[in-house]
């Protein structure tokens, strides 16, 4: 039995019976996937719709489907902002394409301090708009009807000011000793939480200024523990920590258990 293509709308199908896409998904399904009229694929639109649907018209200019029964999209129990610091060379690819399968809902790119990398408006968005593609790719793989979004690279004091005043604000630093992501997930006081902001250095840390600064701004300087990870890790461990507390992985654990009683 052949796999159906999934294949990401970057126009939102809410309402829509009928659905015209572009240059790169017909490059796709016509030469990459060797599909014609009457073949079946799924469509999604990065906000939650997805949809079983029909090639209509496969030319050489464009591609026309027409959409069919709504796939039901997993439910979203919490909400995570990653604010990652930029990191040298490319490892922000890979920070993005982890962040977007485990199921972060935005990204902020800040510099820091002590980031090597450090962009020019021009770089800058030609860096949000591949990143962006990349977290596309990364939900059409792991079967998510949502699209993480990229935002532009920030400054710090930019950053900051992002976190809703209804988040669980959370900085990872390396030299904090008192409190772990453990702590912190396991408190009674904060088991309502839904919104998480998440802070991670780049790869020297964030500075004790800017450390004082996010502690100012109301966040809770935390630690994954004794192992140092490297920064394109970090951010993987820490988000797959809260879906699993939280959010996407405990889902069915819980579930399993409301059938029990």
């Amino acid at each position: 039995m052949l796999t159906i293509p999934r294949i990401y709308s970057p126009e939102s199908l809410e309402n829509k019976t009928i659905c015209e896409l572009g240059a790169d998904n017909l490059k796709y399904l016509k030469q990459v996937m060797r599909m014609k009229n009457g073949d079946r694929i799924n469509i999604f639109d990065g906000f939650g719709r997805e949809f079983e649907a029909v090639i209509k018209n496969l030319s050489t200019e464009k591609v026309l489907i027409e959409l069919g029964k709504t796939i039901p999209a997993a439910g979203k129990e919490i909400r995570i902002t990653l604010a990652q610091a930029l990191p040298k060379a490319r490892k922000m690819d890979t920070i993005v394409k982890s962040s977007s399968e485990l199921g972060a809902d935005v990204i902020i790119p800040f510099d820091a301090a002590r980031s090597v990398s450090h962009t020019t408006d021009e770089k800058s968005s030609l860096k949000t708009a591949r990143w962006q593609k990349i977290a596309k790719e990364a939900a059409r793989s792991s079967h998510s009807s949502y699209v993480t979004k990229i935002s532009k690279v920030s400054s710090f004091t930019d950053m900051l000011s992002a976190a809703s005043g209804d988040a669980l604000k959370l900085i990872f630093w390396e030299e904090e000793s008192q409190k772990t992501i453990k702590d912190i997930l396991t408190d009674e006081t904060l088991s309502g939480a839904k919104d998480f902001f998440i802070v991670v250095g780049p790869e020297g840390g964030l500075s004790k200024d800017e450390v004082s600064k996010t502690k100012e701004a109301g966040f809770i300087s935390v630690t994954l523990g004794r192992q140092i990870l490297k920064v394109e890790t970090a951010a993987a461990a820490i988000i797959s920590i809260i879906q699993y507390e939280k959010g996407i992985f405990g889902n069915r654990s819980r579930e399993a258990k409301n059938d029990c009683l």
